[in-house]
């Protein structure tokens, strides 16, 4: 963890009258997970999406720092551009997954690769192999409906990773869990990443999801109020 993966530079954001991030800098290093907390409209999840490229800041900077290349000016880029970045550079987990429920297990994980121009072929094969991976083999041809929630955001992690993405965000990823599924999806999380000396950022009210991550960081009124290791 020698190096950053992500900068944010003074960064603000506001909608309408409302000032969601109110100045923010923050480094990630590469193979950190950090874990961002707070509580409902703290800013944590407008922050997330900011770093990620979703939605542009209303002032500052967010660069990446992909591994042997130039840094990106991710606030820099237009509309196309971010979302070629998201589609290639980043992965995301969500808390319900946002996986296409006529799509089988396979086909969800394998579409982002495809997307990408990967053969259909090769890309199924891919993500067979990532399922197979996080404890799915076998379920590959269940629709997701067919599956509990912990298997459907396995399919998400497995959705995450397939592209090589370096850099994965996921926003209350355990949030619809209960406490045994937490825990194993986090496990499944860390290892497919950090496991993989990749970075993890995670938005979460969950403190024993946070407690599993290297650092955390504490939002409040938009602002980072602490950045803790924890014990």
């Amino acid at each position: 963890m020698n190096a950053p993966v992500i900068e944010a530079h003074a960064l603000t954001k506001d909608f309408g009258t409302t000032r969601a991030l109110a100045g923010i800098d923050l480094t990630i290093m590469r193979g950190e997970s950090v874990a961002i907390m707070g509580a409902s409209g703290s800013g944590k999840t407008t922050l997330l999406h900011v770093l990620a490229g979703i939605v542009s800041p209303s002032s500052g900077a967010v660069s990446f720092h992909p591994a042997g290349e130039h840094a990106i000016d991710v606030t820099g880029l237009g509309e196309s551009a971010r979302s070629r970045l998201r589609r290639e550079r980043f992965g995301f987990v969500f808390q319900q997954g946002l996986l296409i429920p006529e799509l089988t297990a396979v086909e969800n994980v394998a579409l982002a690769s495809m997307i990408n121009g990967i053969a259909r072929k090769d890309a199924v094969a891919h993500a067979a192999s990532w399922l197979a991976a996080l404890g799915l083999a076998g379920m590959e041809d269940r629709r997701i409906g067919e599956l509990s929630g912990g298997q459907a955001q396995r399919v998400a992690i497995a959705r995450a990773q397939a592209t090589g993405a370096e850099l994965v965000f996921a926003d209350e990823p355990t949030g619809a869990l209960d406490s045994g599924t937490s825990t194993e999806v986090m496990d499944a999380l860390l290892w497919s990443t950090t496991g993989q000396g990749r970075t993890l950022v995670v938005v979460t009210h969950d403190a024993d999801v946070a407690a599993r991550c290297s650092r955390t960081i504490a939002v409040r009124d938009g602002r980072i109020v602490s950045a803790a290791v924890p014990s």
